[in-house]
């Protein structure tokens, strides 16, 4: 799978942090690289998106830390990890807005290692970001995304639990 984050990477000077971006407002996907300041308190990055991510997902790039993921379902202050079920709090220090998004020392940046962090925002028509509950039937639930989604991601959250992906490439149905 691949998104489209432009064709251009440019230095983005509106946080904390500098950081180099490459965003494609139209598809709503911003692909971000910063290198931690070295400082405790909580710091600000900027994505370039131009409207309030509702997934980030962050990697030190230098380290085995987890992934952290922000989700606008659950807030700022409960992210989600790749490989567990449990959230945990403190990996992203506010809300973001629609230029920044902040981090937290020893979870979002760390002594002075390299990030790499991809957000997403909904585009009418062409991505959608939630969450549901499931109701114990085979069916499931109906989740309405205004459009016939192409990919869906989904994480369970209240157990152990694989990340489930699906695309028309290879799920036809």
């Amino acid at each position: 799978w691949a998104w489209d984050a432009g064709e251009a990477s440019s230095t983005n000077t509106a946080g904390s942090i500098t950081s180099t971006v490459r965003v494609n407002p139209l598809a709503g996907v911003s692909i971000v690289s910063y290198t931690s300041p070295n400082n405790s308190s909580n710091q600000t990055v900027g994505h370039g998106l131009g409207v309030k991510p509702k997934l980030i997902i962050v990697k030190n790039i230098n380290s085995s830390f987890n992934w952290d993921i922000y989700h606008s379902s659950l807030g700022f202050n409960a992210s989600l990890i790749f490989t567990t079920a449990t959230t945990r709090s403190g990996a992203f220090g506010a809300e973001p807005t629609s230029t920044l998004f902040t981090t937290t020392n020893l979870y979002t940046h760390s002594g002075t290692d390299s990030y790499i962090a991809y957000l997403f925002a909904e585009v009418e028509g062409f991505s959608k970001f939630g969450s549901y509950t499931g109701n114990g039937s085979s069916d499931g639930p109906f989740v309405w995304c205004g459009f016939r989604p192409r990919w869906v991601m989904i994480k369970r959250t209240d157990t152990i639990a694989n990340w489930k992906m699906f695309d028309t490439a290879r799920d036809t149905y």
